[in-house]
């Protein structure tokens, strides 16, 4: 299933993509209006802590709506929805994973690449959506960079899981741009500030549960800027496979429904180009991933 997250009328509002449309259903207002189910979350990480349970009560809530005679105002099409992203908000900041690619780490001036996790995170207000415009934030950087990454949405509460377990604590699949103030970055000799200004963690367009990607290890990951490919990976060249990813970060923290992993960037990236070429107001910059979509961000 393809969950998107919207905003409309200035409420925050979920629900399945309508196969073969371009268009989302409103399972709130299915809901409300028509109380197929005696209870039913109205906050998306609420939803994904139920697991495949809250799937198909929204499979539930769209064969009423099938059924009421009256489908169409229980949907909308996407151009009457403001798209967020499909967690517009995460319970913690952003994990993510650097140098998770041997390539990247190489164009990055890696010797080698890394034998443990290089973990750092970013700021939940950096989250942005699908279609939105985003700040080049040129009063803060001048090296504004890209990197296209699989992320991982967990489903339920986790401490020191098996590797073997992983994937039960999944609940679905993202595209994240992990957009990078790389002088800041440098300068302050951390990752955090340079990662997290505002609007630097576009994902989306839809939250794909696990069930619709069996194998996640073996996805191409492509990323176009002004229609130039830069990035073309695969997740099956990551060092720390996502099953090892969720075990070896839960033996330090307790990953919880809704908690986003960016599992690492593909080389390709602005800075490893000769000579460095970094975003500039006008780019638009478009990362796909097959089973998900595409994810697409204009510059400003």
């Amino acid at each position: 299933m393809k969950i998107l997250s919207f905003k409309l009328n200035d409420e925050v509002k979920f629900g399945p993509k309508v196969k073969k449309e371009d268009a989302v259903w409103d399972v709130l207002k299915i809901q409300q209006e028509l109380n197929v189910l005696p209870a039913f979350p109205t906050d998306i990480i609420a939803g994904i802590a139920k697991g495949f349970d809250f799937v198909e009560q929204i499979r539930k809530l769209v064969e009423a709506a099938k059924e009421s005679g009256s489908e169409d105002q229980y949907k909308y099409s996407f151009s009457t929805i403001e798209w967020l992203s499909p967690v517009p908000r995460t319970p913690k900041n952003i994990i993510c994973i650097g140098k998770n690619y041997n390539d990247h780490a190489k164009e990055m001036g890696a010797d080698a690449a890394p034998t443990d996790l290089v973990v750092f995170t970013k700021a939940a207000t950096s989250i942005a959506a699908d279609g939105q415009t985003l700040p080049v934030h040129a009063d803060k950087t001048d090296s504004l960079d890209y990197e296209g990454e699989l992320a991982v949405i967990i489903g339920k509460k986790g401490k020191a899981i098996p590797k073997n377990q992983a994937i039960d604590y999944i609940f679905g699949y993202t595209i994240a741009n992990d957009v990078t103030a790389r002088d800041v970055q440098q300068r302050h000799q951390q990752f955090f500030l340079g990662k997290s200004l505002d609007g630097t963690c576009p994902m989306g367009p839809y939250l794909v549960t696990k069930d619709e990607i069996p194998n996640p290890q073996n996805l191409t990951v492509v990323t176009k800027v002004n229609s130039e490919v830069r990035q073309n990976g695969s997740t099956k060249d990551m060092m720390f496979t996502i099953e090892e990813l969720i075990s070896i970060l839960s033996q330090y923290v307790t990953l919880e429904p809704g908690d986003v992993i960016l599992t690492g960037t593909p080389a390709g990236v602005g800075k490893g180009m000769k000579p460095p070429t970094f975003l500039k107001s006008g780019d638009e910059v478009k990362i796909s991933i097959e089973g998900i979509g595409t994810l697409v961000n204009r510059f400003e």
